[in-house]
């Protein structure tokens, strides 16, 4: 039976996500993402998805002294970095320093290793591109800071307030994995064909640079300067739907009920929006978004998704917008990693059949 898309076909079984559309849940190792990261680091979340327990005192330890071991790029890595043209896109220079990943040391690890390697250097591949293309000197990664406030300091030079890493730290850790999605199913292909895991994390990256997966959050970054103040967001609203706009950030192709990643991120933002006007605009902006929604189009149900509250956290936080798609990458490396730790462990080569509709 052909599907365009696949959509609907069950390509894979895993253990690692489920995401629930009818339901609006996602869960973790079984378990709802929102018990899984309350009050819990970058480094705590990814150890639960890649092996499906917490980290005991001993074992995060460990991951954390190996994460910064990792952060260390080597000099030829460097070099690939500075002769790249200064408009290579970032996902395109990730990509290359990514697949040149590949020295002696790297190929000998395991794969679960491997996957903490690949995880902490993406962070530093990525602020490294960032400053050379912005003209600015490399900042060297610090091994006091977590992963994620380790990657702010990276980009800006700054150490990040608590409240910065903390709102970012919420976004990566909703966003390390999310089911049987494009970059995900990249990945697994990739992998099934007994390549490398450096080649699986090349392909989810390609198919994360298309605008349909990773490019979403910069559309609600412009709806959110068009608005800029309460009082606007009628007018804006009201004014993009007479002229048959979408409304960027709303609506979701899987959840039919609230993205339950928006739900956690609305919440961190008011807790924190105390410390960002930003935070603040997007809670309000929500509220009559909504209601103009329901007015305009009933019975349609539309609610935030997560690139919604995605976008007002990287703006709280000054991330240019050309930092979306690779900090979302940051996150999602974690899930990708952990399905081609998955696949190769009941391996059978991805090898769809095609119909030919020629004359």
């Amino acid at each position: 039976m052909f599907q365009k898309g696949l959509k609907g076909i069950v390509a894979v079984q895993t253990s690692i996500s489920s995401v629930e559309g009818e339901k609006g849940e996602l869960r973790y190792r079984g378990i709802l993402v929102s018990e899984v990261i309350e009050g819990k680091s970058f480094e705590q979340a990814a150890y639960f998805l890649w092996h499906g327990h917490y980290a005991s005192k001993e074992e995060l330890a460990s991951l954390t002294e190996r994460l910064n071991a990792y952060r260390q790029l080597s000099d030829y890595l460097m070099a690939i970095a500075r002769t790249l043209p200064k408009e290579t896109s970032l996902m395109d220079g990730i990509r290359t320093l990514i697949s040149a990943y590949q020295h002696a040391e790297f190929k000998e690890l395991a794969i679960q290793q491997q996957a903490i390697a690949l995880t902490a250097a993406l962070p530093v591949m990525t602020a490294l591109l960032y400053r050379l293309n912005t003209g600015q000197e490399f900042v060297a990664p610090r091994s006091d800071l977590g992963h994620t406030a380790n990657y702010l300091w990276m980009i800006n030079g700054q150490v990040p307030t608590h409240a910065q890493t903390e709102a970012l730290e919420t976004y990566l850790n909703l966003t390390m994995e999310h089911g049987m999605n494009a970059s995900t199913f990249a990945s697994r292909v990739t992998i099934s064909t007994e390549s490398d895991l450096s080649a699986a994390i090349v392909s989810a990256l390609g198919t994360m640079k298309g605008p349909l997966h990773g490019g979403a959050p910069s559309g609600v970054l412009e709806l959110l300067d068009e608005i800029q103040s309460p009082e606007k967001i009628k007018p804006v609203v009201e004014r993009k739907l007479a002229r048959g706009e979408k409304i960027m950030g709303f609506g979701h192709r899987v959840y039919r009920t609230e993205d339950p990643r928006s739900i956690l991120l609305r919440e961190k933002c008011r807790q924190l929006q105390q410390d960002g006007p930003w935070l603040n605009l997007a809670v309000i902006a929500e509220n009559e978004i909504t209601q103009l929604l329901n007015e305009r189009k009933p019975g349609r149900a539309l609610h935030t998704n997560v690139e919604f509250y995605a976008a007002a956290i990287m703006r709280s936080i000054q991330m240019p917008p050309e930092l979306f798609t690779p900090t979302f990458s940051i996150a999602r490396i974690v899930g990708w990693t952990a399905h081609a730790i998955e696949q190769q462990q009941d391996n059978v080569i991805f090898r769809p059949q095609s119909e030919y509709i020629g004359n």
